[in-house]
């Protein structure tokens, strides 16, 4: 399973302090550079709605150097999905020099191209799509669809023709949106996790809506459709959207820890804020904790 990394969507929230950070954290304490201890991936989500600047993604780079294995997923930028209007290749031009520092430096994973509810399949859509992957053919992207309607048999095999990546998402299972699946239709595997919040999901407020803290039979779930995926794709990223209060961090190493069978690094903030997590952390110097996993094979 080299080829799956296990990450989170974006750092920055407010609410992480004394949660997934340590509560005492100086101003100077460095959220990026901690938490590639713990995970292998992070999807940028700023980038979405703005273009960074260059000087701002080769501190990013910078400061992941100490994980090798680890990998930046960039969320494209919405004025590349979500407008009507024809895209301006002097715009592309500009988002990809931007993300330059990450290529050079073997950071960037994939670019996540999301669309929204509103996008539905038709064939003029379906153009649009294709308009917008050709400005970006240099690099692999993956598109999440927010509407059924693109869940077709038809459509994942112009996908596989194209090597167009599928994000397959985990969301609350209203009429319109897209089922959980472990689809691979190029060589990048994708998964994020937005959580099942159906009471606050439409209610404007970002926090409200990926409020949602998953049990540990919804993880189960998602085994063996990452190692489905884990076969076939080259490399897998397996995002937890859910950020609020850390629950996406908490879900997201469950995940990894039940999926490769072994305890797994936990920042000690987080673990005091969800105790369940206590049961699949390494234990660093001390005796048994591997007995917690070599106990439950075969059961």
């Amino acid at each position: 399973m080299a080829g799956i990394h296990f990450g989170i969507a974006g750092w920055s929230y407010k609410d992480w302090k004394g949660t997934v950070y340590p509560a005492d954290a100086s101003t100077r304490f460095d959220e990026l550079s901690y938490l590639i201890n713990f995970f292998d991936v992070i999807e940028l989500n700023n980038t979405f709605y703005r273009i960074p600047e260059s000087k701002m993604v080769e501190s990013w780079a910078r400061r992941v150097e100490q994980n090798p294995r680890f990998r930046f997923t960039v969320k494209i930028f919405q004025g590349f999905t979500h407008e009507q209007k024809k895209i301006e290749s002097d715009e592309v031009a500009l988002f990809l020099r931007s993300l330059e520092p990450l290529g050079k430096n073997n950071r960037l994973g994939a670019l996540l191209a999301q669309y929204p509810t509103s996008f539905r399949f038709t064939p003029e859509n379906f153009h649009r799509l294709i308009a917008m992957t050709k400005e970006f053919q240099d690099y692999p992207v993956v598109v999440e669809f927010r509407h059924r309607s693109w869940v077709d048999e038809a459509v994942r095999k112009e996908l596989m023709a194209l090597q167009l990546n599928y994000c397959n998402v985990d969301e609350p299972m209203f009429r319109h949106h897209v089922k959980p699946s472990a689809y691979v239709t190029g060589p990048v595997g994708y998964v994020r996790l937005h959580g099942r919040n159906y009471a606050s999901w439409y209610s404007g407020k970002r926090d409200e809506r990926y409020d949602y803290l998953y049990s540990e039979k919804e993880l189960d779930q998602w085994i063996p459709r990452i190692q489905e995926m884990d076969k076939v794709a080259k490399d897998v990223y397996v995002i937890g959207n859910n950020h609020f209060r850390g629950q996406a961090p908490a879900n997201i190493l469950q995940l990894k820890s039940k999926t490769i069978r072994e305890p797994v690094d936990v920042p000690e903030q987080l673990s005091e804020t969800y105790p369940q997590l206590k049961k699949i952390a390494k234990t660093r110097g001390k005796k048994g904790q591997a007995r917690l996993f070599e106990d439950s094979i075969g059961k």
